[in-house]
This record gives structure tokens, C-alpha cells and sequence, in this order.
């Protein structure tokens, strides 16, 4: 996540917004270093140091030290990426380089704001922006003094109050040791559709408390509700992931979907006081509520169903890292196979084209005169194969009977398959005498 810079919410020049993304980048200390924490540092351990943190510097209590609220700011920008179980796996595998500003949510302190910059946070979550708001350093600070007013709950009783924004009411249970064993849960549901969040407090040695778990309400129906499990067995919680996120990439989205799914933080009660809170966290107008804690006992069977299911929600998690490469690897072939059937089809394509152009030629019209003129030369050709074939006709009708006789005898030869050369050429003499006329009345 970006650290949002809690005065202002004005847009900037987009060249100067890059160039104060660099240099904001060239800056920044590693986010374990500002928490003071090592690299293997549990969840609770980054939530502790963040808060000795944010009460040390918060605006509140430093409202002239610039120093302090830049320091704030930066507690608050490396609590929001080692918090993240995503974002963390990022940042160890690749630096800042792999979180992207403008794919995380903006988280804020609403008690920090003043009423303009309140305005355009509530006119963006009404316009679908995601905002993540803390608990005010206030509450928190009062209540690791011990300064806050704590009323007593009964277990299976419910109380219905009305919460101040950015304020919080602390309950007290106790519980015995029977009780601790079947489990507790505490609910807490809002049909004006208030949005709050539960908070679970561990009391410190010095009689103070200390925020250990938060959830934050959610619709479900007509009304918003949270809750929380403490049912003697790992219970999961199940944060969304960033819907601009999801969209930009709804594959990676997908296989990341669970990554969201984790382990509360405590999972079973002592027998003991416990202490619970409703905090306010609309933007500008109280909260209506419903809290009650019950014991487990009545929800043997969901408690079993609850296990069950999510064992399976793990084991889909696991599944899903391989189905991931999986699936990349048949992508690639896919998108390969798909650039060549358009290839394919631009090539087909341009060679019927080609092919029709080839075949339109011939209905052009030079290419008809040139057909018109061969046509008449065939024409004239026949026309004079014909006239040769009527001279010879008139040739064969001069010559005498004689003549007719001799070249039959010629041809009736049984034995005369070929004619020598000599005398063939004697016989064209003598045809070519023997039609003279001779007048024999005259003397040689």
C-alpha cells in the first residue's frame, strides 16, 4: 500500500506525480527497519510495534513536529505492507519495486482528517473506492492508559446502544474454565447498516489494554455485522482482495483469491475477563449496534462444519499454486496457437483473393477484343482450308478414266507394300503425258 498522506487528498500533475514516485522510492527505508522488527516477525509482533509507533507519533499528539508526522506516516506505510500477507511476500521477493500505489488500498485515520479532507474519503468509498480506516490513536492510547469506561456483559445477553464516530464502548465477560473449553463467540450485527468494527482487548501489566484482533463490519443482507471465534481450533479470517486489482487482472486475481485467507491471531479464551469493543467508523454520523457474547456450546455442529470447511478452503488453497502453472503453461500454448490460426487465416485469405483477382481478369474487356480477333483469324483460316479443298475436288474431276484405272491397279498390289522411288517418279511421268492430246492426223 502507498503511504496515504493523511492531509491531503488533492490529485497532482501526473509528471509530478512520477517524479515524486521516484523519489519517494529512492527514500524509503526498509518497512522492517521502521518498525524495528526482524524479517521472521509475526503478524502480533508487527501489530505491537506499529502501535508503540502510531501512539508515539501520531498527529494528535504532535500537531507542530513535522518530523513526528513524517515519521508517522512512514510507521504507517511499512505497518500496511508487512500487515499484508500478500503485499509482505512481495516486497521480501522483490522490494517496492513489486507493490503497486495504485492497486492498494488507502488506509486512514478519520480522526486525523479535518472536514474537507473527511468529505472526499466518504464521497470515494460511496463511489466504490476502497478505504481501509484505522482506529483512532486516541481510543487506542486511552485504553492502554486504562482510561476508558468499561461496562459488564453477561454471556448470552444482548445490548443495544448507539456509538459515537471514531469513539469506541468497551464491555467486560467473564467466562469459567467449562466455558473457555466449548468456546465463545462474540457478534455484533447493525440493521441501520452502521458501519463499525469489533475489537478484542488483552489486558497489559499495567492495568491497561491493548488492541489484539479487529474486524471490521460487513453486509450481509439487510443488515452489517461482524464476529469473532473462539472456538478451540484455528479459526480463518477472509479479507477480499483489491477489486481495481481483480480487475486489471482477473487471472491473477483468481489464484490469489485465497491468499486473503488467514488464521486469526487467537483461537481460544481462558477462563478470565475478557474485554471487547464497538468502535464507530462511519465518516460522519453515529453508529446503532447489536453486541452479544454466547458460549459455543449450542454450535457443536457448526463448530464441526466450520472445521470441516475450511480444512478444505486450505487444501484448495495449496491446490491452486500448481493448477497456477498449470494453467500458465496451456495459456502460453493457446495464445501461441491462436496468433497462428489468424495467421493462417490472413494467408488463406490473401490467396483466394489473388486467385479471384486472377479469375476477374479474363472478364475484362481487352481481353474480349483479343478473343474477337483470334476467333476471325480462325475463321479466315477455315475459309481458305475450304477453298484448296474445292481446287483439288476440281483436279481429281479433270483427270481421264485412264488415269483413274492405272493409279487403282497401283494401289491393288497385294505384294506391293512399297513403291521404289524410281518408279514412282517414272509413273508421275507417264500420268503426267498420257492426258496430251495427240491429233494423228497430222504427220510426226
Amino acid at each position: 500500500m502507498a503511504g496515504p498522506k493523511f492531509g491531503s487528498f488533492k490529485s497532482e500533475n501526473k509528471g509530478d506525480s512520477a517524479a515524486s514516485a521516484a523519489g519517494a522510492a529512492a527514500q524509503r527505508r526498509d518497512p522492517y527497519e521502521v518498525l524495528g522488527v526482524g524479517r521472521n516477525a509475526t503478524e502480533q509482533e508487527i501489530k505491537s510495534a506499529f502501535r508503540r509507533m502510531a501512539l508515539k507519533y501520531h498527529p494528535d499528539k504532535n500537531a507542530d513536529d513535522p518530523v513526528a508526522s513524517e515519521k508517522f506516516q512512514e510507521a504507517t506505510f511499512s505497518y500496511n505492507i508487512l500487515s499484508d500477507p500478500d503485499k509482505r511476500r512481495q516486497y521480501d521477493s522483490s522490494g517496492f519495486e513489486a507493490i503497486e500505489a495504485d492497486s492498494h488500498e488507502l488506509e486512514l485515520d478519520l480522526s486525523s482528517l479535518n472536514t474537507v479532507n473527511t468529505m472526499f474519503a466518504a464521497l470515494f468509498s460511496k463511489l466504490g473506492v476502497p478505504i481501509k480506516t484505522t482506529v483512532s490513536a486516541t481510543v487506542l492510547e486511552e485504553a492502554l492508559n486504562g482510561s476508558v469506561e468499561i461496562a459488564q456483559l453477561h454471556l448470552g445477553k444482548s445490548v443495544c446502544r448507539k456509538v459515537e464516530k471514531q469513539s469506541a464502548h468497551f464491555y467486560s465477560v467473564d467466562i469459567t474454565e467449562e466455558e473457555a473449553k466449548l468456546g465463545l463467540v462474540c457478534r455484533v450485527c447493525s440493521t441501520a447498516k452502521s458501519k463499525f468494527k469489533l475489537l478484542y482487548f488483552e489486558p497489559e501489566e499495567n492495568g491497561g489494554l491493548s488492541l489484539a484482533l479487529q474486524e471490521d463490519s460487513a453486509k450481509t443482507g439487510k443488515v452489517t455485522s461482524a464476529g469473532m471465534f473462539f472456538l478451540g481450533f484455528p479459526v480463518y479470517r477472509f479479507e477480499h482482495n483489491n477489486s481495481a486489482a481483480a480487475a486489471k487482472d482477473p487471472d491473477s486475481a483468481f489464484f490469489k483469491r485465497l491468499d486473503g485467507f488467514q488464521p486469526c491471531e487467537v483461537n481460544e479464551l481462558k477462563e478470565g475477563t475478557h474485554y471487547f469493543a464497538v468502535y464507530g467508523d462511519n465518516f460522519f454520523k453515529s453508529a446503532t449496534y447489536t453486541l452479544e457474547v454466547v458460549c459455543a456450546e449450542p454450535f457443536s455442529t457448526e463448530k464441526e462444519k466450520l472445521r470441516s470447511v475450511e480444512a478444505k478452503i486450505l487444501a484448495k488453497r495449496s491446490e491452486l499454486s500448481k493448477f497456477e502453472s498449470e494453467y500458465r503453461e496451456v495459456l502460453a500454448k493457446f495464445t501461441e496457437m491462436t496468433s497462428r490460426y489468424a495467421q493462417e487465416m490472413q494467408t488463406i485469405d490473401e490467396l483466394l483473393n489473388e486467385r479471384n483477382a486472377i479469375h476477374a481478369s479474363y472478364t475484362n474487356s481487352p481481353t474480349l477484343k483479343r478473343s474477337s480477333s483470334d476467333s476471325k483469324g480462325k475463321t479466315s483460316s477455315k475459309g481458305s482450308k475450304s477453298d484448296d479443298d474445292q481446287s483439288v475436288r476440281k483436279e481429281k474431276k479433270s483427270k481421264s478414266p485412264t488415269t483413274m484405272e492405272a493409279s487403282a491397279s497401283d494401289e491393288e498390289g497385294p505384294n506391293k507394300k512399297e513403291k521404289k522411288p524410281k518408279e514412282r517418279l517414272r509413273r508421275k511421268r507417264w500420268f503426267n503425258i498420257h492426258h496430251l492430246k495427240v491429233d494423228k492426223r497430222r504427220p510426226c
